[in-house]
């Protein structure tokens, strides 16, 4: 099946003059978020590097060729010094970056505003990235969750608390992008950072948020009630685009009040999360009438979970669990695979105290009562579909 590649040898030759802008070049923005152009991209928003000259630091060590000045930072290449390709998340990562360094379409685009902030004591994960796009709107990119303990730490704290320090980072990175752009423009992510794109939008300010254009949430997981009912989200709702693969599990999290369109993966349940999978055409992405049934399956069985357990006991399950996996020496998601690593995790969860521990095994219980329940409904749900 076709996918982001298939769409760049496709419509990668055409400028955005002779093919408008689309939710697959979207799509395309918000993995770049994911590039780790550290030391490369300006973090000045009135400085810009060249998308292909930053592509060939990442991609070859080599030195960049640009004209346009960067900024000093500290463990930065001096101009002229070669430096490492760099690790990226993804292995397709790398692929993308040299596509887009040779299309007509990006290969003019310029990268400014880049941050990249990780504070584990403040259970921060957060990373933004402007793109100047030639003959188009500039695009606001947040980048999605990493592969740290902290970054998924922070993603759960959203399940009880209003506002998480992410999102009060988007916030301040939108309204200091906009203040040097001129015009319209379009904000978007992936994952967490399509959530942190609607925040931002949602409580930039009435003259920022008048300025854009759309706004673009791929898989990323929704609010609580009481985000969702305020002035601000409910003004920029019209402008929100949510894109969710078939059997999304992610993009349905909390509270969604916009529609979403449901985009074909050619990848199974969670692995549906990754972008390179979603599938698309000459024009944008192809879209599926409905979701899987274990996708509204799952959808159904946490929303009626969480409903049945207050935000307080929702944050202590969360600290509980977060304080026995950081206690086990584990640092990334993948740490979690290693056969230490769960034995560590294990003895650590013994360790936690007994209020703790209770409202853990209420969760589950919960948990469990809540699928026992739900599946008879989405079963009957999906026998009426077929009439």
């Amino acid at each position: 099946m076709p996918n982001v590649f298939d769409y760049l040898a496709w419509r990668g030759d055409l400028t955005f003059a002779q093919s408008p802008f689309n939710e697959a070049d979207s799509l395309i923005l918000c993995r770049l978020a994911y590039i780790p152009f550290d030391g490369i991209a300006p973090a000045s928003f009135v400085q810009a590097i060249p998308l292909a000259d930053a592509a060939a630091r990442c991609l070859h060590g080599a030195p960049p060729q640009s004209a346009i000045p960067l900024p000093a930072e500290a463990g930065a290449p001096q101009e002229g010094s070669a430096e490492p390709p760099r690790r990226f998340r993804l292995a397709d990562d790398a692929r993308l970056l040299a596509a887009l360094a040779t299309s007509r379409r990006f290969c003019n685009a310029r990268l400014s505003g880049y941050v990249n902030l990780f504070d584990p004591a403040a259970e921060k994960q957060f990373s933004a990235l402007t793109i100047l796009l030639e003959g188009e709107l500039p695009y606001v990119a947040f980048r999605g969750t990493d592969g740290t303990l902290v970054g998924w730490k922070e993603d759960f704290n959203m399940s009880f608390l209003t506002v998480v320090p992410a999102q009060k980072e988007a916030v301040q990175y939108l309204c200091a992008a906009s203040d040097s752009l001129c015009g319209r423009l379009r904000v978007g992510g992936h994952s967490k950072g399509g959530n942190l794109a609607v925040y931002a939008s949602a409580f930039c300010g009435e003259e920022i948020q008048s300025r854009i254009e759309s706004v673009y949430n791929h898989d990323g997981p929704g609010f609580l009630s009481e985000v969702v009912t305020r002035e601000g989200f409910q003004r920029i709702l019209g402008r929100v685009h949510t894109f969710v693969p078939q059997s999304s599990v992610v993009g349905m999290l909390l509270q969604h009040e916009e529609g979403c369109a449901i985009v074909h993966s050619t990848n199974t349940w969670l692995l549906q999360h990754d972008l390179y999978s979603w599938e698309t055409a000459s024009n944008g992405l192809v879209f599926t009438e409905a979701r899987t049934r274990s996708s509204r399956f799952i959808d159904s069985t946490l929303k009626a979970w969480l409903t049945q357990m207050n935000p307080e006991d929702r944050g202590k399950l969360v600290d509980g669990v977060y304080t026995a996996l950081s206690a086990s020496g584990a640092v990334t998601v993948a740490d979690l695979n290693r056969p230490k690593t769960a034995v560590s995790v294990l003895r650590e969860m013994k360790k936690l105290d007994e209020p703790t521990k209770a409202i853990i095994q209420q969760a589950v219980e919960l948990l469990s009562a809540s699928a026992r329940e739900n599946l008879p409904v989405v079963l009957e749900r999906m026998r009426k579909e077929k009439e």
